[in-house]
């Protein structure tokens, strides 16, 4: 091929750089190590890519991942070999199973000879391999422009997640000619219009449908055509944890979000339906309803991909396609059935709100959960994004924090990973620098990713970080105590907060009294820089509230 003798060669490295500045990428997030200083010497020359420097591997990954999720597009993340690989596993996992985009890079020693032996050597593409759509070893710099448009491509394919190359050394300096490929333009097959009219022919001869809209629904572009169904039909909808914000949750409609097992209002709405019609089900997050084989609720499936069968899922209509444009053909179509009757399933939605304002209220100190969501909720713009780590909180944010708009609410019902709320709002407060950005976060959380308040910090990022103080890990002890074991193994100290985040740089706030906790996130989000606010909790009533309460009330609707 006379063009690729007529182009000068390059290094691997310097073609692995020329590729991913073809893919678009803005960012790398990572932590180098001596594998990859081929490879960082054509990222410094790079005007197109910016190296994210962090303090962990896992940071990086949960950075590149959350990137991925907030735009589409895949997020790049780089480490060393043996440990440095290591260390992304759980960011590998994260991504994998919440559906995010996201390319990770390693390095590896020569594959073509060594001098240290098997010193730090690990069969990184074996590891990978169950936590990954794609992993590859580039044993020519002549594979590494197919290897790197191949990994990107299947990052973002429905549904996404995480790819992984690693680079050796003796690749990274050997010469090649070839060049970076062009994107491939593709677009999303669309539903059978057979299939379309059974889906309709279903809703419209049902008594009382319900939409449950999941995180397939949020990875794209689906609300407009939802909103525009459930304002021609009058459907009612709930959201599981990953799908919140795909329409606005103070609609009229919304039933609320599945964020409890069982005994939730929504729970009770959803038993009331006699057709589910789920938008963008994902199988990997905690399911918001269990289908048994003599259910009288049937289940339409409308998704990218089809369902897979299992004992509590198993959709008897699956409509496979494009999900807006599968929702625009039945919206279009669908005839309004004057029987449909959604008079239980609203009254559900009111006994929440009635529920809600009993305990929203309540200022005593430590911090009631319900009071901090209202707090946040109240000061917080429409597009604010908050970034939940994983915790007991989770629950009470998903059911009682709104959200107003399409990813202003992340968080992580598929792995439910401690430790991702940092990195994440680190990377929120990046892509959207004029957007309020708040990471709330258990104690146990934060002190496991705490050192990227120093990334934080050097980026010039403005965030705010509220750290949930109750000195244990809060959802392993709720549990403890529900199940009635001892308390036991579960409860630490911790640094003084305040201290902690000015060592880094930050400002630091101690909230003493309930009445404090609005103004001190208000105006804490209304500066610049990083700041940290230590927040006493009282958890002391989440099994009464969130077990006890809840199935007694909405047993009784």
């Amino acid at each position: 091929m006379s063009f690729l003798k007529n182009n000068k060669k390059k290094t691997g490295a310097e073609l692995l750089v020329k590729c991913l500045e073809q893919e678009g990428v803005e960012y790398i997030f990572g932590l180098p190590g001596e594998e990859n200083l081929d490879f960082l010497q054509y990222l410094s020359k790079s005007n197109k890519i910016k190296l994210i420097l962090t303090r962990h591997e896992q940071g990086a990954g949960f950075m590149a991942a959350t990137y991925g999720k907030l735009t589409g597009k895949p997020g790049v993340c780089l480490s060393t070999l043996g440990p440095g690989a290591t260390n992304l596993v759980t960011s590998a996992a994260y991504a994998q199973l919440g559906g995010m985009p996201m390319v990770m890079i390693t390095g590896q020693k020569p594959i073509n000879s060594s001098k240290q032996g098997k010193f730090q050597l690990l069969d990184v593409i074996d590891l990978m391999q169950p936590i990954t759509k794609f992993t590859n070893q580039i044993s020519s710099a002549n594979m590494i422009p197919s290897r790197v448009r191949e990994a990107f491509r299947l990052a973002v394919e429905e549904r996404p997640g995480a790819v992984h190359l690693e680079l050796p050394e003796d690749i990274a300096v050997d010469k090649t000619r070839r060049i970076p490929l062009p994107k491939s333009i593709t677009r999303r097959p669309i539903a059978d219009e057979k299939v379309i009219m059974q889906a309709i022919e279903l809703i419209e001869k049902a008594k009382k449908p319900v939409l449950v809209l999941g995180g397939g629904a949020n990875r794209t572009l689906t609300n407009k055509m939802l909103l525009e169904f459930v304002e021609k039909t009058n459907v009612p909808f709930i959201t599981t944890q990953l799908g919140k914000g795909v329409l606005d949750e103070r609609h009229e409609n919304f039933l609320g979000c599945a964020a409890l097992s069982s005994g939730d209002f929504v729970h009770r709405a959803i038993e009331e339906s006699d057709l589910i019609i789920t938008v963008g089900h994902d199988e990997i997050e905690k399911p918001p309803f269990i289908m048994t084989e003599h259910d009288r609720r049937k289940v339409i499936h409308i998704n990218h991909s089809s369902a897979s069968i299992d004992a509590i899922y198993f959709p008897q209509l699956m409509v496979v396609g494009d999900i807006a444009n599968s929702i625009w053909q039945i919206k279009e179509k669908i005839k309004v059935n004057p029987d449909w009757d959604f008079s239980k399933m609203l009254k559900s939605r009111q006994a929440h709100l009635e529920h809600s304002k009993k305990i929203r209220d309540d200022d005593r100190f430590p911090i009631f959960p319900p009071y901090l969501v209202r707090q946040i909720r109240n000061v917080m713009p429409s597009d604010g994004i908050i970034t939940l780590d994983n915790g007991v909180y989770k629950l009470w944010f998903a059911r009682g924090y709104p959200a107003l708009n399409r990813n202003t609410v992340i968080l992580d019902n598929a792995l439910a990973t401690m430790g991702a709320g940092l990195p994440s709002a680190i990377t929120a407060s990046m892509i959207f620098p004029d957007k309020k950005v708040i990471s709330v976060c258990g104690d146990g959380g934060f002190m496991m990713n705490s050192q990227e308040l120093e990334t934080a910090v050097r980026l010039g990022t403005n965030l705010t970080v509220i750290i949930l103080n109750d000195k244990a890990y809060g959802m392993v002890k709720w549990k403890q105590e529900n199940m009635e074991f001892s308390d036991f193994g579960l409860s630490f100290e911790n640094p003084d907060f305040v201290k902690y985040a000015e060592a880094y740089g930050a400002k630091g706030y101690t909230i003493t009294n309930a009445k404090d906790l609005a103004l001190t996130v208000e105006n804490c989000i209304n500066s610049t820089g990083v700041n940290v606010i230590d927040c006493p909790i009282d958890y002391s009533e989440n099994d009464k509230i969130l077990n006890k309460d809840l199935k007694k009330i909405s047993s009784s609707l």
